[in-house]
C-alpha cells in the first residue's frame, strides 16, 4: 500500500509538471510561427518547427529542473515560482538570441516579451496550485526523531517550519534500549536519526530497510567524504576508491579558463551597479567605498579580499567579530547593499587576479578559521581548493547556518566539484539573490560550536519543550 502511494506520487509529479512543459511549449510554439517565422527570408517548414520548439522546451526543463523548478513536493509555492522564473527567463533570453541568429538581424522582441510575461503569470498560478493539490493528497509525514549526544533542537525547528512535510511526533535519546527504540519507530511513518553513534545507526537503518520505513540521517563527515568516492570493481569484493586529489590539471584549466571568461562579462554587465554602489556609500558618510580584509584561500594561502563597506567605518575597532542579525554597526546603504548581495561585486577583481573562484568555499578570516579549528579539527578541509564567490553552503545555507553544517556543505561540494555542479550552483546564487531568509545575520548561538560543548544537556530538555 505504501509503495504504491509513493509510485502514485511520482506520476502525479510528472503529469503536473508535464502540464506545464506543455503549456510553455505551446505557447513557444505559436510565438515563434505567428511572429518570427514568417518574418523569416528563409521559413522554417515542419520539422524545423519542431526542432525549435524542442530545443527551447530543453532549455528551460534543463535550466528550471536544476534550480529544483519542478520540486513540487519539496519547495513553497514562494521558492518553487522563482526557480520556475529563472528558468522561463533563462529559456527566452537564450531563444531569442538563437531566433535573432537565424534570422540574421534584428527582430521585435515584444513577443518573446509578451510570451516571458504570460508563462510568468501561469507559472505563478502552476506553483500556487500544484503545492496545494500535494498538501491535501499527501499530508505531512508523522516522524520520530532518535537523537545523540550532540545537539538536535536546531533541525528539529529547521523541520518544523515546513508543517506542510513534516510532523515530527515524538522523540527518543539514543541512549534507550534499542528495542524500545525500534518499537517507537514502528508508529511512526518515517523517522530522523541524528547525531546517532555509528553501531546503533547502522542497526536502526538496517532496520528501517526491513520494514521500508523511511529515514531521514544527518550525515558524518566522514558520511560526506564517502559518498564523494567511486565503485571499484577490480576484484569480486566491493570497493570505494577516495581519490583525494581533488580536480585534475585538465579540470582545473576549464575551471581557471571558464573563471575568467565568466568574470570579464560580469565585470562589464556589474560596472554601472559596482558606480552606484560606490557613489551610495561616499555620500552617505564620506568614508572609504572599499575596505579589504585578510582571508584564507586554497592551501590556507592568505589574501586580501574586497567588498564594498557596509558598516560605519572603524567597525572593528575592539577586534574582529562577526556581523548579527540586527547590528547596529551596519550602515542603512550597507544594509541595503548586503540584502541584494551588491557588496560582494569587488570579489570579482580577486577571481581576476586568481585569489578565488567563481564557485568553491567562502573564504574564511584566519582568527575565525583558528577559533572553528579548535572544536572542529576537519575545518582545514575547506582549504583543500580555492575560496569562492558563492558556494553551496550559500545557495543551501544561510547566514545563521552554524559553522559546522556550512563545512558539511562545502565537503559536499569539494567532494563532488565539477563544472556542471558549478554551473547549477551559479544559477542558484541567481535564485538566492531575491530570497531575504538567506541574508540573514549569523546568530550569537550559531556563531561557534563553543555553546554546544558548554551545554550539552539542553538538547533533551529543549527537546521536550518544542514537541510540546
Amino acid at each position: 500500500m505504501k509503495q504504491n502511494r509513493e509510485q502514485f506520487k511520482r506520476l502525479l509529479i510528472f503529469i503536473t509538471s508535464l502540464i506545464i512543459i506543455a503549456a510553455f511549449g505551446v505557447l513557444y510554439w505559436k510565438t515563434w510561427n505567428d511572429s518570427y517565422n514568417s518574418e523569416m527570408r528563409d521559413p522554417f517548414w515542419k520539422n524545423g518547427n519542431i526542432l525549435m520548439a524542442m530545443i527551447y522546451i530543453a532549455i528551460y526543463v534543463i535550466t528550471a529542473r536544476s534550480v529544483n523548478g519542478f520540486k513540487v513536493t519539496y519547495l513553497r509555492p514562494a521558492g518553487l515560482f522563482g526557480s520556475q522564473i529563472l528558468g522561463i527567463l533563462t529559456a527566452n533570453v537564450i531563444s531569442f538570441v538563437q531566433i535573432s541568429l537565424i534570422g540574421r538581424g534584428r527582430l521585435n522582441v515584444m513577443p518573446m516579451v509578451k510570451l516571458t510575461g504570460i508563462e510568468i503569470a501561469i507559472a505563478l498560478v502552476w506553483s500556487i496550485a500544484a503545492t496545494q493539490v500535494f498538501k491535501r493528497v499527501y499530508p505531512p509525514r508523522r516522524m520520530i526523531i532518535v537523537y545523540g549526544n550532540q545537539n538536535s533542537t536546531s533541525l528539529i525547528r529547521k523541520m518544523s517550519l515546513r508543517q506542510d512535510k513534516y510532523h515530527i511526533c515524538a522523540s527518543v535519546s539514543c541512549d534507550e534500549d534499542i528495542e524500545r527504540i525500534k518499537e517507537q519507530i514502528l508508529r511512526y511513518e518515517a523517522v530522523i536519526i541524528s547525531d546517532v553513534p555509528s553501531p546503533m545507526r547502522n542497526k536502526l537503518l538496517k532496520f528501517t530497510l526491513d520494514r521500508s520505513i523511511r529515514a531521514y540521517i544527518t550525515p558524518k563527515l566522514s558520511d560526506i567524504i564517502i559518498r564523494g568516492s567511486e565503485d571499484f570493481n577490480l576484484f569480486d569484493t566491493p570497493l570505494l576508491l577516495n581519490r583525494n586529489e581533488g580536480l585534475s590539471a585538465e579540470q582545473r584549466f576549464m575551471k581557471r579558463s571558464f573563471d575568467i571568461i565568466l568574470v570579464l562579462i560580469a565585470i562589464i554587465i556589474a560596472s554601472p551597479f559596482m558606480l552606484l554602489s560606490a557613489l551610495a556609500i561616499k555620500l552617505y558618510d564620506r568614508g572609504p567605498v572599499l575596505y579589504k580584509q585578510k582571508r584564507l584561500t586554497i592551501g590556507g594561502k592568505e589574501f586580501n579580499v574586497f567588498k564594498f563597506r557596509s558598516m560605519v567605518v572603524d567597525a572593528e575597532q575592539h577586534g574582529a567579530r562577526l556581523a548579527g542579525k540586527n547590528d547596529d554597526r551596519i550602515t542603512p546603504v550597507g544594509r541595503i547593499l548586503r540584502a541584494i548581495r551588491f557588496d560582494e561585486l569587488p570579489q570579482l577583481f580577486n577571481i581576476l587576479r586568481g585569489d578565488m573562484s567563481f564557485v568553491g568555499p567562502r573564504p574564511e578570516r584566519p582568527e575565525f578559521t583558528a577559533k572553528y579549528e579548535e572544536t572542529m579539527p576537519e575545518f582545514k578541509y575547506r582549504l583543500k581548493v580555492k575560496a569562492g564567490l558563492t558556494g553551496y553552503a550559500q545557495v543551501m545555507g544561510k547566514y545563521n547556518t552554524t559553522a559546522y553544517d556550512k563545512l558539511k556543505l562545502d565537503l559536499m561540494y569539494i567532494e563532488n566539484q565539477s563544472l556542471l555542479l558549478d554551473l547549477k550552483i551559479m544559477l542558484m546564487t541567481v535564485k538566492t539573490v531575491f530570497a531575504p531568509d538567506t541574508t540573514e545575520g549569523v546568530s550569537e548561538e550559531g556563531s561557534t560550536e563553543t555553546f554546544r560543548e558548554e551545554h550539552p544537556q539542553r538538547d533533551e530538555r529543549e527537546l521536550d519543550q518544542i514537541l510540546k
